[in-house]
């Protein structure tokens, strides 16, 4: 059985739009290379949509393994070229990547931020 709770529906119009742990979440089926990719659909709203829709790897081609060791290099303050080698990628795809992460990482930061407490000399905006 597959576990679905960290999980949301991802249409905007749905009235379950970014709830986690509804159970309103099924798995389709499935796809990718070795089918191990799943296609989720939402009970309330009947749309269908990847469980890597929302992140950086969402439409990547390349393999998660090697996309998430690309971004560890970075992580680690590779430079984009040497990245590119440790990694085995062309230096645009380490610059997508780089730049889809910053992204998410923005939008993840700023929604956490919104919902922060205030204190008093804080540096919460």
């Amino acid at each position: 059985m597959d576990d679905l709770k960290s999980f949301c529906c991802q249409n905007p119009q749905c009235r379950d739009y970014g709830k986690r742990g509804l159970d309103n979440l099924r798995v389709c089926f499935r796809n990718g290379p070795n089918q191990q990719r799943r296609v989720l659909a939402c009970r309330t709203c009947r749309k269908r949509f990847s469980e890597r829709k929302g992140t950086p790897l969402y439409r990547a081609k390349l393999p998660e393994d090697k996309a998430l060791s690309v971004l560890a290099h970075l992580q680690e303050s590779c430079g984009v070229r040497q990245t590119g080698r440790l990694g085995g990628v062309n230096k645009n795809t380490v610059l997508r990547l780089a730049l889809l992460a910053g992204q998410h990482a923005k939008a993840l930061h700023d929604e956490l931020v919104g919902f922060s407490p205030r204190h008093a000399g804080s540096t919460v905006r």
